[in-house]
């Protein structure tokens, strides 16, 4: 871990200029660091830690935590301080900032970090405790907000926690499977008298009809056409905006596409799919192609890992991407394109499997061939998609029949009903 002030910003000013950042994005970064550097120079302070990163975000920012809305200004200033926390405790710019310190307390607090400890030890991935975590904390300080043990739970004060919460159907429902699990849990561990689980009511949320976000195809075309293809990063990001809206791969497929994957000879790429376990076919499309050939040729760096696009950060370079790196990529374009209201739909490349799939529907591709470019094992699957074909909606509709009842005619409606 780098303490020193100043070659820890020697190396987060290098990981910028790897990354190849917008100038103007540059020097708002590095001017923050600036008069970080003043404030440490005023101080007597030599080394950098987290908690010295803290304190100048509360003296100066105001909060050292991002909170909801915050003011364009103000985001920019904090992400500019928790670039050297976080690269200074784990050799990478972390991707959001913190919005909550996962602080518990009390009786559920400790029956909570009992509980995720639980679930490590039977080999829960991180990210999964992670998102135990995060609804737990909420559910932990309501009940020490309102003086709450387990037993004083009932059905009215779950309820009443999830309206204070004002989640979104989805985030009603993981939470309220989570809150089951942790509830059976302190029963089961004897640190409540009863199963309060059966106070978690069951939501009709698998289903709601849901529709999936959509794109037009120009807004597509605009998304990809926005790439500067002329940088080492331009090319991989490109590649990963084809594969997104050209074949509709989920993230988690276009991290795992490897050199495995291409026939080149019959101009073809297989692969099971990540999610579904379930073998596709895509043809090797030639802008697909001459993307890989350009990106491997002029900007991967040098790896022995099978997957074809890899980082590129000082950091991890070399590795694997994560799936929330292709979420971000996606995000990075939708914003330079300027795509009409994206940031108020969903916008990562699943948005652009169900534009691809929507599309398609719209050209009056046949849903068995859509539900095998998605990969789909049954079309009724893909026949979610029917729900945003407007046009081909209209067609279906049955022409209103005459009405032969005077309880319905001109003369009838203003007689006596």
């Amino acid at each position: 871990m780098e303490k020193d002030f100043g070659r820890l910003v020697a190396l987060c000013d290098e990981e910028l200029r790897h990354r190849e950042y917008d100038y103007n994005h540059y020097v708002r970064i590095t001017e923050q660091w600036t008069l970080l550097q003043k404030w440490l120079q005023k101080k007597g302070i030599s080394e950098f830690s987290e908690e010295i990163g803290n304190s100048y975000c509360d003296e100066v920012l105001g909060a050292h935590l991002m909170p909801r809305r915050a003011p364009e200004k103000f985001r920019k200033r904090l992400r500019a301080i928790r670039m050297l926390i976080s690269y200074q405790s784990n050799g990478d710019f972390e991707f959001r900032c913190p919005r909550i310190e996962y602080t518990f307390s009390g009786e559920a607090g400790e029956t909570a970090l009992a509980y995720l400890d639980n679930c490590r030890s039977r080999l829960f991935s991180e990210k999964t405790v992670d998102n135990k975590r995060y609804y737990l904390y909420s559910f932990c300080k309501y009940l020490s907000v309102n003086r709450l043990s387990f037993d004083d739970l009932s059905v009215e004060r779950t309820e009443a926690f999830f309206s204070s919460m004002k989640y979104t159907p989805a985030s009603r429902h993981n939470s309220a499977g989570c809150i089951k699990l942790f509830l059976q849990y302190a029963c089961d561990t004897g640190r409540s008298c009863r199963d309060n689980s059966v106070f978690v009511l069951p939501d009709n949320y698998k289903k709601d009809c849901k529709l999936p976000t959509t794109y037009e195809e120009h807004e597509i075309r605009k998304l990809v056409s926005s790439v500067e293809r002329a940088s080492a990063i331009g090319k991989r990001d490109y590649l990963i905006l084809l594969l997104a809206t050209e074949y509709g791969w989920r993230a988690k497929d276009i991290t795992k596409f490897s050199f495995d994957n291409i026939d080149w000879e019959n101009n073809l790429i297989h692969f099971y799919q990540h999610k579904t376990d379930v073998p596709v076919s895509f043809p090797l499309l030639s802008t697909v192609g001459n993307a890989i050939i350009d990106y491997l040729k002029y900007s991967r760096p040098e790896t022995d890992v099978p997957e074809i696009i890899v980082s590129m950060e000082n950091a991890n370079k070399g590795k694997p991407l994560a799936s929330p790196t292709i979420h971000s990529v996606v995000t990075k374009y939708m914003k330079r394109a300027e795509i009409k209201n994206w940031h108020d739909k969903k916008h990562g490349p699943h948005a652009m499997r169900h534009s691809l799939a929507t599309n398609l529907l719209k050209k009056n591709v046949t849903m068995p061939i859509i539900s095998t470019v998605m990969g789909h094992q049954r079309t009724e699957t893909t026949s979610i998609y029917l729900s945003v074909d407007y046009d081909s909606l209209k067609q279906c509709a049955l022409p209103m029949p005459a009405l032969r009842s005077p309880f319905y005619s001109e003369e009838g409606s203003h007689g006596k009903v």
